[in-house]
């Protein structure tokens, strides 16, 4: 089934626009022109996405958002913002509202069906199994445990995520900004150097237990999870 997304924007070249590019995309797509419209098409046919302009005849983009995000029927749904405020101070007070994503206006359909892609795979619900076990390190995501050769291993609410993404896709290598994408998330504004202090973190952690040769550095590109020697 289609990936289904919501469009609301007043301004109909704009929706028409963005309509065409993720119709050719291969969304199934829907419309609206205001909040109230929007309203009515998430109670009738959930999206799973929504692109949301901020400036809105009959509410703000802003706080509908908020609305959403303070459902439990809706806090889950992802929400990209479309706006000319281009501020600084503006693209935070879009993420604080609780949109995922933020895009300024003009921005090409490209971009949009990148940052929608990325949106989506973060919000994907985790297909991997609750437990991992690689080279006597284990993790155990249901009891939100780390234990190596049967020893616990204690970790930062950071650390452990870092760790858990690295152990669910061992062998690849990730660079620091899609390190940061997928394991802090693109509305959290953090500098790359960030991944590399948690990184050290993580390796004296498991130094104890002689699991730390784990996380290796590839030079120029990142890092990567591996059982195999650097």
């Amino acid at each position: 089934m289609a990936v289904h997304i919501l469009v609301v924007e007043d301004e109909k070249p704009i929706r028409e626009m963005i309509c065409f590019g993720l119709r050719r995309g291969g969304y199934e797509v829907s419309e609206a022109e205001d909040v109230a419209t929007a309203r009515s098409c998430v109670a009738n046919h959930r999206p799973d996405l929504l692109v949301l302009d901020w400036m809105l005849p009959d509410m703000s983009g802003l706080e509908f958002t908020r609305l959403l995000k303070r459902d439990k029927d809706t806090k889950e749904l992802p929400v990209i913002m479309l706006t000319a405020r281009a501020d600084e101070h503006d693209k935070v007070t879009g993420l604080d509202s609780g949109a995922d994503d933020y895009i300024t206006k003009p921005f090409s359909p490209r971009e949009l069906l990148a940052r929608i892609t990325a949106v989506l795979r973060r919000a994907a619900p985790s297909t991997t199994e609750d437990i991992v076990d690689i080279h006597g390190l284990r993790l155990d995501s249901s009891s939100h445990r780390v234990t190596a050769n049967d020893q616990m291993v204690t970790l930062g609410p950071t650390e452990y995520r870092l760790l858990e993404f690295f152990m669910t896709h061992p062998e690849r290598v990730y660079s620091r900004s899609q390190l940061l994408d997928r394991v802090w998330g693109g509305n959290v504004y953090v500098e790359e150097r960030t991944v590399d202090v948690h990184i050290r973190r993580l390796r004296k952690a498991l130094e104890g237990f002689n699991v730390d040769q784990l996380v290796q550095t590839v030079r120029g590109a990142g890092y990567r999870f591996s059982a195999k020697p650097e």
